[in-house]
């Protein structure tokens, strides 16, 4: 069989869980990575035995042998260099969120169907192993039809800094980050219903918090604590055209006493938490039931769910399957994510 020959555009500390899921399938080849730092780039050569090394994504996307790539780098390029990669007749897999408007959504999305090439959405969390059990469960019927569902990611103290702090790399803080995530993942388990209505609000009260000491969390490469025009945290009710809603606050920092996740979907025969570990709850003979299943990762498993999502893509590239996260889900999060964001600014619900 002939192998997948792989490119990486954007060098920063999530292509490395991409890196290592491609190393670890024996159908694809690393070819080639790109990133404006050109050291670190070499590095990453070196590590993985990747023959070529640029800082251009152009010339990356030149080399004819180049098959699929991943974009990993700021979201405010994801749009251009993914019509580019389209354009050049590659495969894309893009790190989420698809880019910052929706525009760039749209543009993207006719990139594809001009193309005839596959683009995935890096929809990392739908690829956990735990959500495979659960989408199992839903396909079955086991929890009819899901009608309300609730979504918090609160980190305490966790603004990363550098271009996640910048909105005009990043779209956003924690919503466009880490909040696309839980959003994307409710959705999906709803069966992907279409938005009515978005309702939102976003804080910009304590800062990037730069003053705490004693206190470890991450920082991007590029962390600056002067820098920070992102929000704080979000909130939203997201209201759907056959009665569902979907409930989330997401934030980077807040007086909270810890961090936390907590993911719950509900549904007219059962409901289940997601997060932190899976549990389904239903009825028995008049008799309410939690079912906990007994799987070797119960909650999100970070380097296995891309080690899942990468499989996905390769299989979608060599036509064994159809990605279950393509370009037009990537329009529909950034149509709910830019509402969001619209509905804080302008102090009203917006309308789909």
């Amino acid at each position: 069989m002939n192998k997948l020959n792989i490119g990486l555009i954007g060098n920063g500390s999530i292509s490395e869980s991409h890196l290592q899921a491609y190393q670890a399938d024996p159908r694809v080849e690393l070819t080639a990575v790109c990133d404006l730092n050109k050291e670190r780039a070499e590095e990453t050569a070196r590590k993985y035995n990747i023959p070529h090394v640029y800082t251009d994504y152009r010339d990356l996307l030149a080399l004819p042998e180049i098959d699929a790539v991943s974009i990993c780098t700021w979201n405010d390029s994801h749009a251009e260099i993914s019509v580019a990669a389209l354009e050049a007749g590659k495969h894309v897999l893009c790190e989420k969120p698809l880019c910052k408007t929706v525009d760039e959504a749209l543009r993207v999305e006719d990139a594809v169907r001009r193309s005839g090439k596959l683009l995935q959405v890096g929809y990392v969390r739908r690829h956990a192993s735990n959500i495979a059990v659960l989408k199992k469960f839903i396909d079955a019927g086991d929890l009819g039809e899901i009608y309300f569902a609730k979504a918090s990611l609160i980190r305490r103290l966790g603004n990363p800094g550098g271009w996640f702090a910048d909105r005009e790399r990043s779209g956003g803080g924690p919503l466009i980050d880490i909040g696309v995530h839980v959003i994307d993942l409710c959705w999906y388990l709803m069966g992907k219903p279409k938005v009515k209505s978005v309702s939102g609000n976003t804080y910009n009260k304590l800062g990037n918090r730069s003053n705490i000491e004693n206190y470890d969390f991450y920082k991007a490469a590029d962390y600056d604590a002067s820098l920070n025009t992102v929000e704080d945290m979000a909130n939203a009710m997201i209201r759907f055209e056959n009665g569902a809603s979907l409930l989330v606050d997401v934030s980077f920092s807040l007086h909270a006493r810890d961090n936390s996740a907590q993911v719950n979907i509900y549904g007219e025969r059962g409901g289940a938490e997601i997060e932190p570990v899976l549990s389904i709850v239903t009825e028995r003979h008049n008799t309410i039931i939690n079912i906990d299943p007994q799987i070797s990762t119960p909650g999100f498993d970070f380097q296995g769910s891309f080690n899942n999502e990468i499989a996905h893509f390769i299989d979608s590239c060599l036509g064994n399957i159809t990605t279950n996260s393509p370009v037009e889900d990537g329009v529909e999060m950034i149509k709910i994510l830019n509402a969001v964001y619209q509905s804080a600014a302008e102090g009203r619900e917006i309308h789909f």
